[in-house]
């Protein structure tokens, strides 16, 4: 569904890439006081989780940087699978961002006409911006409208507009924008002193007043929009492109019945995963203009020379100086597009394989670390997969901490495996993950990458001879639970580790403790607040994500079986909305397990609570901070300094058990049976306990294994 594009040129769109600069260099307060709900959600997470693991998630969050630049030109390299219309050679425009070469949906990306040059088609992206606002405006031939602020977009706009045979008032502080806005057929107005732009508006339009408002300025207050609703005439069209505070009078809207519209991005398809992720274009019939048609509607204006972009570029900067791009446009407000140039490249040039890895730091090979088999007793070297939020924030620092090698970070976003591997302290980045799985210096591999892709890494890392930790769930169907187990049968000399960390938590390991040497069974209820996600979530999306139950809930079956400590010989499920459910475990020494993992609670309550009833006695652990006990001699209510769900003890354990040639800390059995489980109860069959192939009772099979 991606294309790979070698890039020719790109354009800084100054208006945002300058807001994104300015927030990097905000310190802390400037950028709580612009981000007020990020704020409460902190302040909630810290009375959930602690204060600690609350700051750590907004450090790191802050610390991540952001690929700038969405408007690039170039040409094809290679096509995806599933994708038609392009091929190898041609020129493209697309969003992909400032970067010498980019992988892009192929949704997102037009053919340049041969009339226009790589420069110009450079605008294209920020046109279809421009374009999707004015066709909310819904113009026709003979209409009056104005356009407020003249930066690229407005500029822009102003032309379309004029395209569409509309006369156009353009309002601006700007002299020479305005001046600009002159020379490309506006009425314009500045209104850096005294002048009144609702006036002018009055006087151009005789005063009725425009026929609709585009906004697209970018300000803090209020007063544009007011201005746009007083300039309108009765029943007028005011489209919102820019950025600007949106506390509307009702009078000024109501008085007139003016529509008001917020213009979302290039066009329909914008932020849609199945549109841009997944290649699933709208249907032309019903869809008119998507975010690609829109592309194509501006470069095709371009070479009909409707559109004349060549004023409008304010500076040319080769890619090498960009830092200079960025301080120019910071320092210089009136700066209109700048334009990034990148090396030539042969048509016929292939992308090297080495360009594709990058050096962060020199090797630093301990003594022992030997290239090809790993022998007992040398400090582990390690291969990540995946450096998404989780691999960031959870496992690399936790790997960091337990001392092993990190030789290689690879993810399909160049930018994030390069800043993981810079900041902790890995040797080499990249975005191709051959590169680990065929390095014959790793001995042990981390995959966090989402859920659909963990089996067949895992297999693939294991039949190349690696040790492997794969995060949660190790499949998402019975087809690849059975693929990975057949490699790890295969490969039995490698150990084979999923991330069920709940069982590594102090809080579980100190009740496993209490439990020991009890006479009779136990009674465990779990409660997980886990919280509603939108439908798009790719968590809920069961060829990605496997479902929540799946991807998630696997967790909490583990940790039961850890607590109990003898076979499930029965699950049951009853649903609980689109992805939540009551679950019923018994095992083979009559102990119960009651998981009701909900989504409808809030989220300033806790998430996570478990509650063991033994022998007349109770332990409560509370959201991974708190162990209780009732009646239970020796057991007092104590707090942790921090909330603590056991992925460091979890991943320190893996890998000494690597260093020492030990069997993995959860046994191979334990993760079958678990998974076997959790793929019953995903499929909602009450009252059944079968696999998910159906071959035999799930009581039979996890009896038989643990």
């Amino acid at each position: 569904g991606h294309i790979l594009v070698r890039t020719a040129v790109s354009l800084i769109s100054p208006g945002t890439e300058r807001m994104l600069v300015e927030f990097g260099r905000a310190g802390m307060l400037g950028k709580a006081r612009s981000q007020p709900e990020k704020v409460r959600q902190l302040v909630a997470k810290a009375r959930t989780d602690g204060v600690r693991p609350a700051l750590d998630a907004v450090a790191s969050r802050l610390e991540e940087p952001l690929p700038l630049g969405y408007s690039n030109v170039g040409r094809v390299l290679e096509v995806g699978a599933r994708v038609t219309g392009f091929a190898p050679g041609q020129r493209v425009l697309t969003n992909g961002p400032h970067a010498g070469v980019v992988c892009v949906p192929a949704t997102l990306a037009a053919m340049v006409p041969d009339g226009v040059d790589d420069e110009s088609a450079s605008f294209g992206v920020l046109g279809a911006i421009a374009l999707n606002g004015v066709r909310l405006l819904e113009p026709t031939l003979g209409e009056t409208f104005a356009v407020i602020g003249l930066g690229v977009l407005g500029l822009l706009s102003v032309q379309l507009l004029r395209a569409h045979g509309c006369r156009v008032l353009a309002v601006d502080v700007d002299a020479a924008r305005c001046e600009l806005a002159r020379t490309l057929g506006a009425d314009a107005v500045c209104v850096a002193g005294q002048a009144d732009p609702v006036r002018a508006a009055r006087e151009v339009t005789a005063e009725r007043g425009p026929d609709g408002v585009a906004i697209t300025a970018s300000a803090k207050g209020n007063a544009i929009v007011r201005q746009a609703a007083q300039m309108c005439r009765k029943r007028g069209r005011i489209v919102l492109v820019g950025v600007v505070g949106l506390e509307l009078e009702r009078a000024d809207f109501y008085e007139k019945e003016l529509s008001f519209r917020v213009a979302c991005s290039y066009g329909p398809g914008r932020y849609d995963p199945a549109y841009e992720a997944e290649g699933h274009d709208y249907p032309l019939g019903f869809v008119r203009w998507t975010a690609a048609r829109n592309f194509e509607a501006v470069l095709h204006a371009m070479a009909a020379g409707r559109l004349d972009v060549k004023q409008l570029v304010s500076r040319r900067i080769a890619v090498a100086d960009a830092q200079h791009a960025y301080e120019s446009i910071v320092a210089d407000r009136t700066a209109l597009g700048v334009v990034l140039t990148y090396e030539a490249a042969k048509d016929d040039e292939p992308v090297a394989a080495a360009a594709r890895v990058v050096r962060v730091a020199p090797a630093s090979r301990a003594p022992g670390v030997l290239s090809g088999e790993p022998k007992r007793g040398a400090r582990p070297v390690v291969g990540v997969i995946g450096t998404g939020q989780f691999g960031r924030l959870v496992l690399l620092p936790a790997i960091q901490a337990a001392g092993a090698r990190i030789a290689v970070v690879a993810s399909a976003g160049g930018v994030s495996s390069l800043h993981a591997a810079r900041r902790f302290g890995a040797e080499e980045a990249t975005t191709d993950v051959e590169r680990v799985l065929e390095s014959p210096e790793i001995d042990t591999v981390f995959v966090a990458t989402r859920h659909d892709s963990h089996a067949t890494l895992a297999a693939r890392a294991l039949e190349a001879g690696k040790h492997v930790f794969v995060e949660k769930p190790l499949a998402i169907d019975q087809a690849g639970l059975e693929h990975v187990l057949s490699a790890h049968r295969r490969a039995a000399d490698r150990l084979l580790m999923v991330g069920f960390n709940r069982r590594f938590a102090p809080c579980a390991v100190e009740a496993k403790r209490l439990l020991a040497g009890r006479a009779e069974p136990i009674s465990i209820a779990m409660l997980v607040n886990a919280g509603e996600l939108p439908a798009s979530h790719w968590t809920r999306d069961p060829s990605v994500g496997g479902g929540r139950i799946v991807g998630e809930a696997c967790h909490f079956v583990d940790l039961a079986l850890f607590l109990v400590g003898q076979p499930i010989v029965s699950a049951r499920a009853s649903e609980q909305g689109a992805d939540g459910a009551t679950t019923n475990l018994t095992f083979a020494d009559g102990s119960l397990a009651t998981i009701a993992y909900w989504t409808n609670g809030p989220r300033s309550y806790p998430k996570e609570r478990v509650e063991i009833f033994s022998e007349g006695r109770a332990l409560v652990i509370e959201n991974w901070r708190r162990l209780r006990g009732w009646d239970w001699p020796g057991v007092r209510r104590a707090w942790m300094p921090r909330q603590d769900k056991g992925h460091r003890a979890e991943v320190a354990a893996f890998l000494a058990a690597v260093e020492r040639g030990e069997a993995a800390p959860i046994a191979a059995e334990d993760v079958e049976a678990v998974m076997r489980t959790t793929l019953t109860l995903a499929r909602r069959d009450a009252g059944r306990a079968f696999s998910a192939s159906g071959e035999r009772p799930v009581e039979r099979r996890v009896a038989a294994t643990s």
